[in-house]
């Protein structure tokens, strides 16, 4: 559930991997997805498929060869994605974005999802013993203050939307967020908490290679 460079991409069939090792952990490393359905055949895919799949190189990837079997979903979904994680001219940096989405699939116990985001989180945020950190100890790893907010504000919207409320924004502001990083902040968790179960119901984490 990510921007088009942050998923590895995987042209085996689902039962290739059936047998592979889950991750014994939440890592930085490139952790690997399988399928329980199976995905389109890069030979089945037609205009319209590559249409809602945005980016053609998509098509080595099972993940979204299974997606595109609802194409139209898959664009606007994608169209999203891309938006809440690439358009950064106003509002949040996108370490922060990442931090809410890696926070989120922490919480979820996504390892797939977080292990992606955490590398840009770090990478972005040029902070990676404290991604680490969130990654080892949980969304109640100490991140300092404007990380906490984040990572509280998204951890309240992954609950359950009716927990997140006045105090997380008000905790938002007072790290120095404006509204329009704030909304980011909301932007970022939501999406991932949708697409961290969807992720988690169609297939499941394989252990890094090494």
């Amino acid at each position: 559930m990510t921007s088009p460079t942050s998923v590895d991409a995987r042209t085996a069939s689902p039962l290739r991997h059936a047998d592979s090792p889950h991750p014994h952990a939440f890592t930085r490393a490139n952790v690997g997805w399988t399928p329980h359905l199976a995905p389109l055949a890069v030979e089945e895919l037609t205009d319209r498929h590559y249409e809602g799949l945005v980016d053609a190189a998509r098509a080595k990837n099972d993940y979204f060869r299974l997606l595109a079997r609802d194409p139209e979903v898959l664009k606007a979904r994608t169209l999203v994605d891309n938006d809440i994680f690439y358009n950064v001219a106003e509002g949040l940096p996108r370490a922060d974005r990442e931090l809410a989405a890696t926070a989120t699939s922490r919480r979820n116990g996504c390892v797939f999802c977080a292990s992606v985001h955490s590398r840009f989180a770090a990478h972005h945020g040029k902070r990676p013993d404290d991604v680490d950190l969130l990654l080892d100890e949980g969304v109640g790893a100490d991140l300092g203050e404007r990380w906490n907010a984040i990572v509280a504000a998204s951890v309240a919207l992954t609950d359950t939307p009716s927990s997140f409320g006045v105090a997380e924004v008000e905790r938002l502001r007072a790290v120095g967020l404006d509204d329009l990083e704030i909304a980011d902040v909301i932007h970022g968790a939501a999406f991932f908490n949708w697409a961290n179960r969807l992720m988690l119901s169609i297939g499941r984490a394989v252990a890094p290679s090494d």
